[in-house]
């Protein structure tokens, strides 16, 4: 240990709270995955399809329904930290098509500062920045194991 180690209790921190580390990225990324498949839900499937079919890819009724289906169940299962290996495994899918079929073409960076009009900010489209950090969650969450107020915990064998 270092001096700075011995003098605060900083070992003593990470023990008694590391267990819970790993709740703001479920609550973070299940609300981020069910907040977007209920917005793509509201504004239609309909309207979802036709932007899958105008960007090529098969089936777009079927493929938006899929994934409305994805995103809004997967959120709702990474929020109650309930089966998220499983739910991983499609979420990690949905978010790897995204980055190849939508957000590749405009680089990596979410943010692209176009101008400023009115006082306000306007931005390009985004990268895949944010589909990575969201992946890159989603791996660590099933890294982890299941957190404290977790579905998932109850049912952990010790």
């Amino acid at each position: 240990m270092t001096y700075l180690e011995n003098m605060l209790p900083w070992s003593d921190l990470r023990a008694k709270f590391a267990p819970y580390a790993a709740i703001p990225l479920r609550l973070i990324v299940g609300y981020g995955l069910l907040e977007h498949g209920v917005a793509k839900w509201l504004r239609g499937p309909e309207a979802f399809a036709e932007i899958l079919h105008a960007i090529g890819v098969p089936l777009p009724t079927f493929m938006a329904w899929l994934t409305i289906a994805t995103e809004t169940l997967s959120g709702i299962a990474i929020l109650l930290g309930a089966f998220v290996w499983l739910v991983s495994i499609p979420a990690i899918v949905l978010l790897a098509v995204a980055i190849l079929t939508v957000h590749l073409p405009y680089g990596f960076s979410s943010i692209k500062l176009l101008s400023i009009s009115n006082g306000r900010a306007q931005f390009g489209p985004p990268g895949y920045e944010c589909d990575l950090l969201y992946i890159a969650c989603i791996v660590a969450l099933c890294l982890m194991g299941p957190t404290p107020w977790s579905v998932d915990s109850r049912h952990r064998k010790d």
